[in-house]
């Protein structure tokens, strides 16, 4: 029997070409997503059945039906303008736990996104799930903090599934054009430079997002024998690298690029592109490896498919072949505090985040 998958946040960058993954595999998707991104369109998305709701909103009837919910939904930087982080990721984490509460009540499957910047700042080695975790982000505090109202729901009949990304990166319909190796990608053809705001000496793991998309096909076909949350690092060990390594892939694959860092002049055009605000005098104070030998020899049938060399690649010549410029390069939607600050600006949305009637 075809097995049907709720989608919430599937509007967005993974959610995507998530749809699309999932049905060519033979599952039933349906979206859910409150539109803040459905018009960052780069390439022709997948025609999934959405429904336009917030996620904060749901109720059971809404996940009536379905065998499976993968929550994606959620805002994925910093806060912005007078917003303060305790008025974005107190309701995101309460509504993941919230959507959690209503799956375990109806018997469906709940995967989390988590990330791998859960681990923060960490000293050398490779980090596992058993790892300390240290964020140094309101981001990735909340992740932590799903995690653990997670672990606290876990029990014989419920078992909810974390998984902790590394930097995803890779084509998306809905293409996200503010992590790391798709901006520098998107900054090497658009204005033969690859602009680093740091050093680019932190350390970090990348995952392509065609296998984000795998690990979660396979947790939908997996029942794992424990009472408690399972947590996953989602990515290979070949494929930590430091960001400067990253941009040097990409400069050797971009003829004619010139790989520099971010001027100290603030009101540079690159500087509004590419800031950061958890950069502190060019270092990033976010750097850790990562494990991945739990997944493989945990999660059954998966396997990464992509090395961050090939997906490079591929990358390059997907947007290549689509003529990217630089008014597609700098579209706001494709920048999510962008588009959330500018719908907040001309008033689509309020302070709370939800649109105005």
């Amino acid at each position: 029997m075809t097995k049907k998958v709720l989608i919430v946040g599937s509007q967005g960058y993974l959610g995507s070409r998530l749809t699309g993954y999932l049905k060519e595999q033979g599952y039933s998707c349906t979206g859910i997503d409150t539109g803040f991104f459905k018009g960052g369109i780069l390439t022709s998305p997948d025609v999934t059945h959405t429904v336009s709701k917030d996620a904060r909103l749901l109720e059971k009837k809404d996940l009536e039906g379905f065998d499976a919910l993968i929550l994606l939904a959620g805002i994925s930087n910093d806060p912005f303008g007078h917003m303060t982080s305790k008025q974005i990721y107190d309701p995101t984490r309460d509504y993941a736990l919230s959507i959690a509460e209503m799956c375990k009540g109806m018997n469906i499957k709940f995967i989390y996104p988590s990330s791998c910047s859960v681990y923060g700042a960490a000293a050398d080695g490779f980090l596992s799930e058993d790892s300390p975790t240290n964020p140094q982000t309101p981001y990735s505090i909340n992740k932590l903090q799903v995690e653990e109202g997670l672990s606290k729901m876990a029990d014989k009949v419920f078992t909810p599934i974390s998984l902790r990304f590394g930097t995803v990166y890779g084509m998306s319909s809905r293409i996200r054009f503010d992590v790391v190796i798709n901006m520098l990608c998107g900054l090497a053809l658009t204005t033969n430079k690859i602009i680093l705001n740091s050093n680019g000496q932190a350390w970090r793991p990348h995952l392509h997002i065609d296998d984000a998309c795998e690990s979660f096909r396979c947790c939908l076909d997996w029942e794992p024998d424990t009472d408690n949350l399972v947590t996953l690092n989602v990515g290979r060990n070949e494929d930590n690298f430091k960001i400067i390594d990253i941009a040097k892939i990409i400069h050797s694959n971009v003829k004619g690029s010139e790989l520099t860092y971010l001027r100290v002049d603030k009101n540079s055009e690159e500087n509004e592109l590419i800031k950061d605000r958890k950069i502190q005098d060019g270092v990033d104070t976010r750097t850790y490896k990562v494990s991945f030998d739990k997944i493989s020899k945990t999660l059954p049938g998966f396997k990464c498919n992509w090395s961050v060399e090939k997906g490079i690649v591929d990358l390059l010549d997907k947007l290549k072949s689509i003529n990217l410029d630089n008014d597609m390069f700098n579209r706001r939607e494709f920048y999510r505090l962008q588009q959330i600050e500018y719908l907040h600006q001309i008033n689509k949305i309020n302070d709370d985040l939800y649109w105005n009637s």
